[in-house]
């Protein structure tokens, strides 16, 4: 048993090296090598007779301590800040206390200690929301041998209890010291005894799945290389917003448009502007509107003069200068007024001259049973052509009648028709627009006289010019 401490502390640490390549996503391992001191005073263990309390509690002068590496420990976290390790420590005590009636542990010698301890901590560092300094209390048990030259290795259980703190340089390493109280079962074999230690911690087992230098228990993009500010997601265009909340991920923008650029500066994102070269206006997704008509120009047939959109953004002409647009006026090429829709006014003629056409027309004269004129009957016609030209937009209906001889019905209906068509084709040959003129036949329905005398028939042989209704 000689070398038995080499062996166990040996062990040890190949247990512990063999593990630093054990890796999951929180990074949970920690390797701690450094030294050990053992207190069997500062519990307050009576020396003989007297108890001496905790008068002796971190009194230095009374630790044994190796000034070689001589703990070493391996843990792994569990979840909500709870781990658990398993430390191994080797000794060699020259203070124990023996018993002897005094308040100074007993000088001893070649005393070796070995002690093999598992313990469950709790970290408070969340609760302090703390990165640098981590407090951390813990409980557990072991088992701790002494040997003496000579004598068989003889150890015991203890039941352990941990305060302690780890300071952080960095992510990785830091420094812990800790103080275990640990209870034996059996104090004639081991008294209970303090067992403190300080030594070098570092944190391993964390993976980077993206090489973006963020663990993946903090990566939020864990299979996507990522910068540390934004959780390991990317900014593929770097303009500062990540590309799961940039709308624009490879075009470099502004956070005021969620990543998209404004190229021309007119307020629209390019992503949602129109126009994105050339400064618009936000109404108009972002497309200019050079005469403010509110049609852009691009759907403007007259950009640059302003009109109305039913008019794809074109003035409403007034061909005939009339005031009434040509979309309303029903004469657009001829000058009118407004209230008639932009038509000239019509100018009826009096009821004088209503009356004097009916006197003149009555005085036509025809052939005997023929619709050609009797040659007394140009002045007239000539007279009614004028009166009729003076009211160029009034209509009128030229009507023929007869008397009530005749061979037939049939005979004198053709022959009224045929008279009233014979005074409009006269007054369209002497000026007087097609259009206004309209003949009728009435035959011999219409008498204005008796037709039993020969005034009276005479009087039925007519052709009336009237206004039309």
């Amino acid at each position: 048993m000689k070398n038995l401490n080499r062996l166990i502390f040996t062990t040890l640490l190949v247990f512990a090296i063999g593990n630093v390549n054990a890796q999951d996503k929180n990074n949970p391992w920690l390797l701690t090598i450094g030294v050990n001191a053992v207190d069997a005073l500062g519990t307050g263990n009576q020396v003989g007779n007297e108890d001496i309390g905790f008068s002796k509690l971190y009194s230095v002068s009374e630790w044994s301590a190796l000034s070689a590496p001589s703990m070493i420990s391996v843990g792994k976290y569990l979840d909500d800040n709870f781990s658990f390790g398993i430390s191994g420590t080797f000794n060699k005590i020259d203070k124990w206390n023996t018993g002897s009636p005094s308040e100074a542990a007993t000088s001893v010698e070649e005393l070796i200690y070995y002690g093999l301890d598992g313990m469950v901590k709790y970290s408070f560092s969340e609760l302090l929301n703390s990165k640098k300094i981590e407090p951390f209390v813990g409980f557990g048990g072991g088992y701790t041998w002494m040997e003496q030259p000579g004598t068989d290795l003889e150890g015991l259980a203890t039941l352990n209890g941990t305060i302690g703190v780890s300071y952080w340089f960095n992510d990785f390493v830091g420094i812990t010291a800790q103080s275990r109280l640990k209870n034996s079962f059996d104090e004639e074999i081991l008294v209970d005894h303090f067992q403190h230690s300080v030594g070098f911690t570092i944190k391993f087992g964390g993976s980077d799945s993206d090489g973006d230098g963020v663990y993946d228990k903090y990566d939020v993009c864990p299979e996507v290389a990522g910068l540390a500010e934004f959780n390991g997601c990317p900014d593929s265009d770097l303009d500062g917003i990540e590309d799961s909340k940039d709308t624009c991920p490879e075009l470099a923008g502004l956070a005021e448009y969620n990543g998209c650029p404004d190229t021309d500066g007119d307020g629209v994102s390019d992503n949602n502007d129109t126009c994105p070269n050339e400064a618009g206006l936000k109404s108009l997704a972002g497309c200019p509107d050079a005469d403010a008509d509110g049609l852009a120009n691009a759907q403007d047939a007259c950009p640059n003069e302003a009109g109305p959109v039913a008019n794809s953004g074109c003035p409403w002409k007034d061909g005939d200068s009339d005031g009434v647009l040509d979309k309303d006026d029903n004469c657009p090429t001829e000058a009118g007024t407004v209230a008639n829709n932009g038509c000239p006014e019509v100018i009826f003629p009096s009821e004088e001259d209503q009356d004097q056409l009916i006197n003149y027309s009555r005085t036509i004269n025809f052939a005997l049973g023929k619709s050609s004129f009797k040659s007394d009957a140009y002045p007239t016609l000539k007279a009614i052509s004028a009166i009729l030209n003076a009211y160029p937009k009034a209509n009128f209906v030229i009507e023929g009648h007869t008397d009530s001889t005749g061979t037939n019905n049939n005979f004198n209906q053709l022959l009224s028709e045929r008279r009233a068509q014979k005074v409009v084709d006269y007054l369209v040959e002497n000026g007087v627009a097609a259009e206004r003129l309209a003949s009728a036949g009435f035959g011999e329905s219409k008498p204005i006289e008796s037709n039993m005398t020969a005034a009276g028939r005479s009087a039925n042989r007519r052709v009336e010019v009237k206004l039309a209704e």
